[in-house]
């Protein structure tokens, strides 16, 4: 009896939700600097609002905490993030889901800033949040 090592296949997203998911990231608040800290890592929610979040490069604004939850559910709505869980159930920490990894290793090498999106795309993402909700 041989074990074998089971061979590991990349998920392949359909354009239409990578497309939807670079426009989110985009259209965040958030620096590339965070979603790096996340491919290590889960990262709580309570680090991202305010100056912290600012100090730590997580942010590209101050935010309240509120607003920042916001953001996150909606990046978890597209597929980039979820919510990390222990033995008591879901906590207050974030990570990539494989699109997020994917995503953010794709983009990491041009430095801490995503793309800016254009009018067009932001208020396409805007939309797509208001209905979402």
């Amino acid at each position: 009896m041989s074990l074998s090592t089971p061979t590991v296949t990349a998920i392949n997203y359909p354009d239409a939700t990578i497309t939807r998911a670079e426009r989110a990231l985009c259209c965040s608040p958030f620096r590339l600097t965070l979603f790096a800290a996340m491919l290590e890592q889960s990262v709580s929610l309570l680090s991202i609002p305010g100056a912290g979040g600012l100090e730590k490069g997580y942010t590209s604004r101050l935010l309240t905490e509120a607003a920042a939850e916001s953001y996150l559910l909606w990046l978890i709505k597209v597929g980039i993030l979820r919510r990390e869980v222990d033995g008591q159930g879901i906590t207050d920490s974030f990570r990539l889901t494989p699109l997020g990894r994917k995503l953010i290793e794709k983009w990491q090498p041009q430095g801490d800033f995503f793309p800016q999106p254009t009018f067009w795309q932001r208020f396409l993402n805007t939309l797509q949040r208001w209905f979402s909700f």
